[in-house]
């Protein structure tokens, strides 16, 4: 099978951001984008996806996370888009349902071309940071694991539909599993079924 990897970059005036990926790894990470509670996340995602990935970031933290936190799933959403080619032979549709003490996350994927997501924010608690996250460029939230998951969708393309169960009021807690369901659904979507000779589509085609 023909290695499904990927780098890619992007520099603004705002954040300059390379990304590795191999979809058919073994889940391990480096990553350093600034963010320490993002660069987790991201560790998490990778770990449970099997995804190989590298991401080095920088950024200008020092007005905020939102343009670094954006850019990252531009640019990590573009990798898979070119790791995945024609998309010849995958699955398409993923998901993963995985709790954190009373808490449970489900997560659905659909490869099909069209990013989108869809997290109703409306059932989170007001989240409480420990010091150590306090400490860090991030208090990362709700708002920035949507913003986030907003361009990471867009730029696979892909549905990204995102339920949660008994959110916390610690971030940690919700956000977590939140990741490594993601990595999980990613995955199945990901992988080849033999039995399928093209692209998964009707159509014949995934844009």
């Amino acid at each position: 099978m023909k290695k499904r990897t990927a780098v890619v970059k992007r520099k603004t005036r705002e954040t300059d951001i390379s990304v590795k990926l191999n979809i058919d790894g073994i889940g391990v990470s480096r990553i350093n984008t600034g963010i320490d509670f993002l660069d987790h996340m991201l560790e998490l995602f990778a770990f449970w996806g099997f995804f190989d990935l590298e991401i080095i970031a920088k950024g200008d933290l020092k007005v905020d996370i939102h343009h670094t936190n954006e850019d990252i799933g531009i640019v990590l959403g573009q990798a898979f888009k070119k790791a995945l080619g024609d998309k010849k032979g995958i699955i398409r549709i993923g998901f993963a349902s995985v709790p954190m003490e009373d808490v449970l996350a489900t997560v659905v994927v659909d490869i099909n071309g069209r990013g989108f997501l869809s997290l109703d924010e409306s059932k989170f608690k007001k989240y409480k940071f420990g010091a150590t996250e306090e400490k860090t460029a991030a208090k990362y939230g709700i708002e920035g694991v949507k913003h986030f998951l907003e361009s990471f969708a867009q730029h696979v393309g892909m549905n990204l539909t995102i339920k949660i169960d008994n959110p916390s009021e610690d971030a940690h807690t919700t956000l977590e599993p939140i990741f490594k369901a993601l990595g999980i659904a990613l995955d199945a979507a990901t992988l080849i079924d033999l039995r399928r000779k093209g692209i998964p589509s009707t159509k014949g085609v995934i844009d």
